[in-house]
């Protein structure tokens, strides 16, 4: 009989718990998930010109299903605008190679698909552009395919940075203006590929409040249980914040959170990306609600920080089992590819409620 009510009082107990939200938990993701770094003759002639920029790019990440299933769950895609199509179809490195009179490099895009309209896979346009899935919008298919295939999986967050940079001289693509037609194009193509069902929008975490950063300072984000199989799409540089706000201020219809600044209405997600910088940052926004990402890269104390600071996203050019050349960096978990977070210290979260089923 004892044994009875004592097991009563500890379901009670457990039910009288919060739930366990994702901002609760810490995952590591991938940086740059698409790279494939240079081929043989672009990375030799990089290397001659020079020769930092050569050994910053000498990374590269396994397929977007390899990441998946090794436990990745942040995913990280730079993407140009390219409404026509052919815009990036014809890098400047390719006519430079054979200048120089290196062997050519193998096709980047054998297919074609760099000839039709959409968003594209690009690190740096006419340099770095060998990509492991292209366009976007495949890329976005893959996550699709693995995320159906893996009910119940813990929410995968994809960080999308919108890229317009001038090229440097001797690089000669320009790329399309970004407009609020093109955060509007952009919010179609991934809503062409995943169902409102499988997403996770600022509408769902807003709910009745004023504002999403009102829903996420008081609320707090949606439980772990209620975004397991969905994918959260996050919005990297804060200078195009404007552009998918105009009209929007909390993000009203929208498909990603913007990188937003404290005490804006769209403010849920922060991009903390210096995890040595104010040790009192990234645990404060996170004690406050806000979900976080941060990156670990540039040696092992920058990993120990970001991994103490409580930011549920932490982002690696070696996740897991994949470690750097010669110094054997990577990052990584006691165990498993999620774990308590350390700052936040939920009641409810142990290891085996984060188990993928």
């Amino acid at each position: 009989m004892l044994r009875i009510s004592l097991s009563l009082l500890y379901a009670a107990s457990v039910l009288a718990q919060p739930a366990l939200r994702i901002t609760d938990i810490q995952l590591i993701g991938s940086h740059n998930s698409y790279h494939l770094g240079l081929a043989p003759s672009e990375a030799a002639l990089l290397l001659k010109a020079n020769p930092r920029a050569a050994a910053a790019l000498d990374y590269r990440h396994p397929a977007i299903d390899v990441q998946l299933d090794r436990g990745v769950r942040q995913f990280e895609f730079d993407i140009f605008a390219d409404s026509k199509g052919g815009l990036f179809s014809n890098p400047a490195a390719i006519a430079q190679v054979a200048k120089a009179g290196l062997p050519a490099d193998p096709p980047f895009d054998p297919a074609g698909v760099m000839k039709k309209p959409g968003f594209k896979v690009i690190h740096v346009q006419d340099l770095d552009y060998r990509s492991s899935c292209q366009p976007f919008i495949h890329c976005l298919s893959l996550i699709n395919i693995w995320s159906k295939a893996h009910p119940g999986h813990l929410p995968i967050f994809i960080l999308v940075e919108n890229k317009s940079d001038v090229p440097r001289p001797g690089y000669m693509t320009i790329p399309e203006k970004l407009t609020t037609a093109s955060f509007d194009a952009l919010d179609a193509e991934i809503r062409s590929v995943f169902s409102p069902a499988q997403l996770l929008t600022p509408d769902d975490v807003r709910g009745t409040h004023k504002t999403l950063e009102q829903a996420v300072l008081s609320t707090g984000w949606p439980s772990l249980a209620s975004a397991r199989g969905k994918v959260v799409f996050l919005l990297d540089q804060e200078s195009v914040t404007p552009l998918y706000t105009a009209g929007r201020p909390s993000l009203e219809g929208r498909v990603l959170f913007t990188n937003g600044k404290p005490g804006t209405p769209d403010a849920a997600f922060l991009k903390l990306n210096n995890p040595l910088g104010d040790p009192t940052l990234i645990p404060d926004m996170v004690r406050k609600g806000y979900l976080v990402r941060t990156m670990t890269d540039a040696g092992p104390a920058k990993r120990d920080a970001a991994l103490s600071s409580g930011a549920q996203l932490l982002s690696t050019d070696y996740p897991f089992d994949y470690r750097a050349p010669n110094s054997g960096y990577s990052v990584r978990f006691e165990s498993g590819n999620a774990r308590c977070n350390p700052v936040v210290q939920a009641p409810a979260c142990n290891p085996a409620a984060l188990q993928e089923k």
